[in-house]
């Protein structure tokens, strides 16, 4: 039975995947609950199987075997994850044609609403990432710690319950990532948005409420 109080809880999660002729299991049962506003963070060697939880965890991937609950429903779909999810990537996904402003927008815009409402929440967000006399600047013009902090912002746009943020900072030199991770963690708290960051960054980690280490496959202590 799934938590009420849970946004997402994933039960007994198996994932592999064939490397020629082997099969190679990357995930063996795992178990994680996010409860509204906590942060979490994984952390583990690379291959442990990090990215590949998130992709289950935002529904982008289906495991193997194992349960995975949205806010107690077994269905993600399209509209759903756009109004529950926020995601962060290691590489921004910017549009390079569209500033700022659009980049922000194109979260609303998938769930097919944009008017003034939204256009001035983007503009909100992105003053609040320190870019608010910037809106109109295209990604090219933008430093990567600034790309970051578009891509922050577009993911906070529809006012998410949970931000899935996947190294936010490995495109980033170490003092642009840990502005990022301070951003991140302040936005989530005045938002009242959980937040799991996978990094490999241990001090990044420990940032967050509840760190936790993946290692052959499950969680282990840090």
């Amino acid at each position: 039975m799934s938590d009420p109080f849970s946004i997402l809880q994933a039960t007994g999660l198996h994932k592999s995947y064939l490397s020629g002729e082997r099969r190679i299991e990357v995930l063996r049962g795992v178990d994680l609950a996010i409860a509204a506003g906590e942060s979490v963070s994984i952390r583990g060697e690379s291959g442990s199987g990090k990215s590949t939880l998130l992709n289950l965890l935002s529904g982008l991937d289906a495991p193997d075997a194992g349960e995975l609950r949205w806010e107690g429903e077994a269905s993600l779909d399209h509209a759903r994850r756009g109004r529950l999810l926020g995601l962060v990537f290691q590489a921004f996904y910017l549009v390079p044609e569209l500033d700022a402003e659009a980049n922000v927008l194109l979260a609303a815009r998938l769930l097919g609403k944009i008017g003034p409402a939204e256009r001035e929440r983007a503009r909100e967000l992105l003053r609040r990432v320190g870019l608010g006399e910037r809106v109109a600047h295209t990604p090219s013009k933008l430093s990567g710690g600034e790309r970051q902090r578009v891509a922050i912002a577009r993911a906070l746009m529809n006012r998410p319950k949970l931000i899935l943020a996947d190294e936010p900072t490995g495109n980033l030199d170490e003092g642009s990532g840990d502005a990022i991770i301070e951003l991140l963690l302040s936005l989530c708290r005045e938002e009242g948005c959980a937040l799991v960051l996978v990094t490999h960054n241990a001090a990044h980690a420990s940032r967050c409420a509840r760190p936790l280490f993946l290692r052959e496959g499950g969680f282990h202590a840090v």
